[in-house]
């Protein structure tokens, strides 16, 4: 929309709930990337069979038990409340320029285009499964649809949703169609390059299989758009404000969101490999909304000691930085090119992975608590501001 957009009066005080969402987000995604790195072939191990859950049922071990438990509870949900909550600071932006009276989507091409680069360098020298470019170019679709009126913006979100479900609904009855075969086993050749092999030779790798490495943004490109908006929904509803609406939208959420998506999820995942999709990219989202309600009313409640609050604050506020930092310090931790833990603990079961998520947040929260002490935003959201603010021309 060229035309220059009318100021949008706020009248409700925000909770610090955004902040951390956004935290709790950030450490959530790694309860499963956190997998990702640990297993042999590491990446590549998504795509290979390297990544099934042990079966609680079969072998009711403490060890399996507790592996199950924590990735059932990550598992696509906090991928799900990462993308809502982008679609809530999409339209908080929106609003930001409505207030100032400019128009939009103004700048906003110029920072989706950023973001991108971000992700594809992050991708290229850090982290195949990254999400970033994924958000970047649904961000342009979603950033015009807020341009549109109600009605396209409810029609495009409805339309999202619905063709997303169709395709994981033919793509988990084709898998239940199919006859079960020779179980997939790690690459021989790619466990070696993670657990031996150079960082040159492991970009190198990434880029030479660019196309199936990131076919996840592709696939779920439906889903991000309803999620992303989603979040514009509920933020314009206000969801996340301390008023008594808000509170009634968080009860709500969590009463729905968990009550329905637990038993859906838990459903998926005793359904086996063949309703994988349907778990991670359909029923989790649900259990995401329960998530937002849910610790929505620990917060309104209390029931959140004042330390973790600020904590998860902390990284919500540097969540771009501590999204990154995440991933390349897993990476030095686990692969060859650094200590090679992925290579060592052999034996010791899910406990070290579940030690190196906690390790790994302690560090993240503790840093960017610090790191705000100094300065007002996270290293990388400084450099996106520093980049991206428009440059004021001195008097002549």
């Amino acid at each position: 929309m060229a035309d220059t957009l009318a100021p949008v009066v706020r009248t409700t005080t925000r909770l610090p709930l955004l902040d951390v969402l956004r935290g709790a987000a950030i450490l959530g995604t790694l309860m499963t990337n956190v997998w990702i790195f640990a297993s042999p072939g590491s990446e590549w191990s998504v795509l290979q069979g390297g990544m099934e859950v042990p079966d609680a049922l079969a072998d009711p071990s403490a060890a399996n038990i507790a592996e199950t438990v924590f990735r059932f509870l990550a598992d696509g949900k906090f991928l799900a409340l990462l993308t809502v909550l982008f679609g809530v600071g999409l339209a908080i932006q929106f609003d930001s320029a409505a207030r100032r009276g400019e128009p939009w989507p103004g700048r906003y091409p110029k920072r989706a285009a950023f973001l991108f680069v971000e992700g594809t360098v992050h991708f290229v020298l850090v982290f195949a499964w990254d999400v970033l470019m994924g958000y970047a170019v649904t961000a342009l679709l979603v950033a015009w649809l807020l341009a549109r009126s109600e009605k396209v913006r409810r029609v495009a979100m409805w339309t999202a949703g619905g063709l997303h479900l169709a395709l994981i609904g033919l793509l988990t009855l084709d898998a239940m169609a199919r006859p079960d075969g020779t179980p997939k086993t790690p690459d021989p050749a790619a466990v070696d390059l993670y657990a031996h092999g150079s960082w040159p030779a492991q970009v190198a790798f990434r880029l030479e299989h660019f196309l199936i490495l990131r076919i996840e943004p592709v696939f779920s490109f439906g889903l991000l758009v309803f999620l992303f908006l989603l979040g514009v929904r509920l933020h314009r509803a206000g969801a996340f404000t301390a008023t008594a609406d808000g509170r009634r939208i968080r009860n709500r959420l969590a009463a729905w969101g968990l009550g329905l998506g637990l038993p859906l999820n838990a459903a998926a995942t005793l359904g086996g490999g063949d309703f994988f999709l349907l778990g991670r990219y359909g029923a989790a989202p649900l259990l995401a909304l329960g998530y937002i309600g849910l610790v929505g009313i620990a917060l309104d409640r209390l029931w959140i000691p004042a330390a973790a609050t600020r904590a998860l604050g902390s990284v919500g506020r540097t969540a771009l930085s501590c999204y990154v930092a995440q991933n390349l310090l897993c990476m030095l931790l686990c692969y060859g090119i650094g200590l090679g833990l992925a290579d060592r603990p052999a034996g010791s079961g899910p406990w070290w992975v579940m030690g190196l998520w906690a390790g790994v947040s302690l560090v993240l929260a503790a840093g960017s608590w610090l790191w705000l002490r100094r300065f007002d935003r996270g290293p990388l959201e400084a450099l996106q501001h520093a980049v991206l603010s428009p440059r004021r021309r001195s008097p002549a």
